[in-house]
């Protein structure tokens, strides 16, 4: 039986080929997305979302989400710093990790009235079994959902969340983006009480996407796989430029990678139950925190520290195949 899901994203190269993937994976029932500010801001990033959406022609609902994170910006001299470096021009044209907007047709569909956090009380409370949360950018929805109904929880079979890193990161010197946009929000889905596994850079860039891997990709010769190899490939040179993988021509896929665990639970390898905090303060903010000590706390999270990279590849091809 397909798993139920919803996606939440800040659509984003990488979260486009993770929309796709659940889209049109078999093992998976999508019963909305959600988006939130990160890449991008929250207009671009529920656009690209319905852009997508409307690609694979999906009946999917779209719920826009929270434009900021619960309190990082709120001091003038906390400003994002990381996606206005990550630039480069080649034959004259910019390109960026992530595109303002995606490379399609402007969405005719439009987003839901209610906003993210509302639908997922929604949602949840009226949920007849537990449903699989797969959040993907910051983690601002579900903090506010939290905050507003705690008890929620109860109709979560888990959060899959792409975020953090052990000994990669890309933020900082000690963070991953999507924890660092907003930690407050990270440590309050890490306390909620639902079983919580990481994604973390240090699976996502194992099990990275490589120049071949695209190829293949675009031989399936659908409009999603195709698209999905071009946003690879931008990827890979944005890789080659600022944080080349140890795979030559490669890149981290990132989102993709946490959609097909709940595909495939074996694209992650060595996931350990450890205690993990999140750090607020100078350097360490958006740090996933893992107390190494053997007397450890109470185990808290899972959290991947590998990611085997031809399985995701294989389920990755075989997934976008079924397009056709």
């Amino acid at each position: 039986m397909a798993e139920k899901i919803i996606l939440d994203v800040d659509t984003g190269s990488d979260d486009a080929v993770a929309i796709m993937t659940a889209i049109l994976s078999p093992e998976i029932q999508l019963e909305a997305v959600c988006t939130v500010a990160g890449n991008k801001d929250i207009d671009k990033t529920t656009e690209n979302t319905l852009r997508v959406i409307q690609l694979m022609n999906a009946d999917v609902p779209v719920y826009r989400g929270c434009g900021g994170p619960l309190v990082k910006f709120l001091r003038e001299d906390r400003v994002p710093i990381r996606m206005a470096k990550l630039k480069l021009e080649v034959d004259g044209k910019e390109i960026q990790m992530h595109s303002d907007y995606l490379d399609l047709p402007a969405a005719s569909l439009a987003a839901q009235a209610v906003p993210a956090p509302v639908f997922y009380l929604d949602y949840l409370r009226k949920a007849a079994e537990p449903v699989t949360l797969v959040a993907v950018g910051p983690l601002t929805n579900l903090a506010v959902a939290f905050m507003l109904d705690p008890t929620i929880v109860e109709k979560i079979k888990r959060i899959v969340v792409m975020g953090g890193g052990y000994q990669v990161t890309n933020a900082s010197p000690t963070a991953e983006f999507n924890i660092w946009f907003d930690p407050e929000a990270a440590q309050r889905v890490l306390t909620s009480g639902a079983p919580v596994y990481f994604v973390p850079l240090d699976a996502t860039h194992a099990a990275c996407v490589s120049k071949t891997d695209c190829a293949e990709l675009r031989r399936i010769g659908t409009d999603a796989s195709v698209f999905a190899a071009k946003l690879i490939e931008q990827r890979i040179v944005m890789h080659n430029a600022f944080q080349p993988l140890a795979v030559p021509d490669a890149a981290a896929v990132h989102d993709a990678l946490a959609v097909c665990f709940v595909i495939d639970e074996a694209v992650l390898q060595d996931v350990r139950p450890v205690r993990c905090e999140i750090g607020f303060r100078d350097l360490s903010e958006g740090q996933t925190v893992i107390d190494q000590r053997y007397y450890t706390e109470e185990k808290n999270c899972f959290f991947a520290f590998d990611g085997d990279r031809k399985r995701f590849i294989d389920l990755l091809c075989s997934t976008f195949a079924m397009g056709k």
